[in-house]
């Protein structure tokens, strides 16, 4: 195979740290440059000291011409900074995987009302596949844009995503319980993620509104098909006082209560390198899937009753975030789906 040459722009950030961790390894990635405004100049390595003896690269500022010249450019940035740079990117035939929220969602005026602010390149959101393998793959192997999904959509969306195809529940009245550890909020300083804030405590925030709630929604209405009634999700995020995962519990309503639930998850995840069903009554663990891009989830039934219950766990730094932008470079560029993202779990 082909070396690729890749370019990371926004290479200070827990999303970036562990894209730079995951292309190290990568047998085919080549990194060129890794930008920063705020840390030009500086090695990588200073920053981030587990990275010592791995890359020798210092952070620059962003150069469209340099970029241009990677065959392959994630954005790792906050929302907003994408939409300068990507514009000329794609207009050099460079192919581009944004992990932030910039062109995940395609109603442009629902993006401005949730993320506060004009888009500035609404021409080019209809022209970016929504990058989750397991219902994009073959899209997402055309693409010269990917919009790499947020870690609760994920967990969320492939939870529900055998339920939806087969049209076996009620859309109207979904529910999705989900928890995150603190790296989900970035690396910012902010009183409420100290480690005396986070630590021995449990909370929900956004229940009123999350801007992953017009993702899930968007993502769920793809799955059902644009002549179904648009589903309705209530969505409650909570922060978990733990580093990385997330774990999501998902309620729908059955419209047929006798189906098979193990067998039908079990066969539509059959075939899929990164989504794990686990036994029937088996619940998973955060800490199964830390610093992998596995997703492993459990389908439920309580009491036979019509109500069923997805329990779901990923690592957000990973599958959640910059493993599943890894996931697609290698459909993009026809590596085999699971290069450089194959080691196990870390335990303890």
């Amino acid at each position: 195979m082909t070396e690729v040459k890749v370019g990371v722009v926004g290479g200070t950030g827990y999303t970036g740290a562990e894209l730079l961790r995951l292309l190290i390894v990568h047998p085919y990635a080549q990194i060129e440059v890794i930008t920063s405004r705020s840390e030009a100049g500086r090695p990588v390595a200073d920053l981030y000291p587990n990275l010592r003896g791995y890359i020798d690269i210092a952070y620059s500022e962003p150069d469209e011409n340099i970029l241009a010249n990677c065959d392959i450019v994630f954005f790792a940035t906050p929302h907003g900074v994408a939409q300068s740079l990507v514009p000329s990117l794609i207009a050099a035939g460079t192919r581009v995987i944004d992990i932030s929220a910039d062109f995940r969602i395609r109603d442009i005026a629902l993006w401005e009302k949730w993320y506060g602010q004009e888009h500035a390149c609404p021409e080019l959101v209809h022209q970016a596949v929504y990058g989750l393998p397991e219902l994009n793959r073959e899209a997402i192997k055309r693409a010269q844009l990917v919009a790499c999904p947020g870690c609760y959509p994920t967990s969320v969306l492939l939870g529900f995503l055998p339920l939806l195809e087969q049209q076996l529940v009620d859309t109207q009245h979904l529910i999705a319980s989900c928890a995150s550890g603190a790296s989900g909020a970035g690396r910012q300083a902010k009183v409420d993620l100290l480690l005396s804030e986070v630590s021995d405590s449990f909370k929900a925030y956004g229940v009123s509104g999350h801007r992953h709630l017009p993702e899930i929604e968007q993502g769920l209405s793809d799955i059902i098909g644009s002549d179904a009634e648009a589903p309705l999700l209530t969505f409650v995020p909570h922060l978990l006082p733990m580093i990385r995962g997330i774990h999501s519990t998902l309620y729908a309503r059955l419209l047929d209560s006798d189906v098979d639930l193990q067998a039908l998850y079990e066969q539509r995840y059959r075939a899929e390198p990164f989504v794990d069903v686990l036994p029937a009554g088996v619940c998973p663990q955060t800490r199964s899937v830390r610093g992998t891009n596995l997703c492993r989830l459990s389908i439920h039934q309580p009491l036979e009753r019509d109500m069923a219950v997805v329990t779901v766990v990923e690592d957000n730094l990973t599958k959640g975030a910059s493993g599943q932008a890894i996931q697609n470079m290698n459909l993009m560029l026809g590596y085999d789906e699971s290069t450089g993202l194959s080691a196990p779990p870390v335990l303890p």
